[in-house]
């Protein structure tokens, strides 16, 4: 099963742009980012820039919109994500909570979405398009 790991840090959100973590919060999150990959579980791991540098865009009625940011409306803003490959939703909260999160920061679990979880009338669809997805299937979107 694939879980995203997704780190969420209060007042992110308001960051001006070009913030960027500090060395000492940086080496403790490299020694864990070690341990998963050491571990086996790691598929991938970036760090966002802050929404200030940003853009959003939306659709209403089918057109594009383009807004820039910072989102005035964001509460909580995705810093970071890790993607990890675990044998249960317990294991991944087990490596979410060895994170060396600092008081402002959180970590949102989910679990990705594979072909196998769809049902057959969507598999149909998702078999018919030419992407392939790392879980197997292929996806049009």
């Amino acid at each position: 099963m694939r879980f995203m790991m997704l780190m969420i840090p209060k007042g992110y959100e308001n960051a001006k742009p070009g913030t960027l973590p500090d060395a000492k919060g940086v080496e403790a999150m490299m020694k864990y980012n070690e341990s998963l990959q050491k571990a086996g579980v790691l598929l991938a791991l970036d760090g966002l820039h802050p929404p200030s540098m940003g853009a959003r865009i939306s659709f209403s009625g089918g057109k594009p919109s383009v807004t820039d940011g910072p989102f005035s409306e964001a509460k909580e803003i995705v810093g970071g994500y890790w993607m990890i490959q675990v044998k249960s939703r317990e294991e991944a909260i087990a490596w979410a909570s060895r994170c060396p999160a600092s008081d402002n920061e959180v970590i949102e679990v989910r679990q990705v979405q594979d072909f196998e979880d769809f049902p057959a009338d969507v598999q149909e669809v998702i078999n018919k398009s030419n992407v392939q997805t790392p879980s197997g299937g292929s996806t049009g979107s």
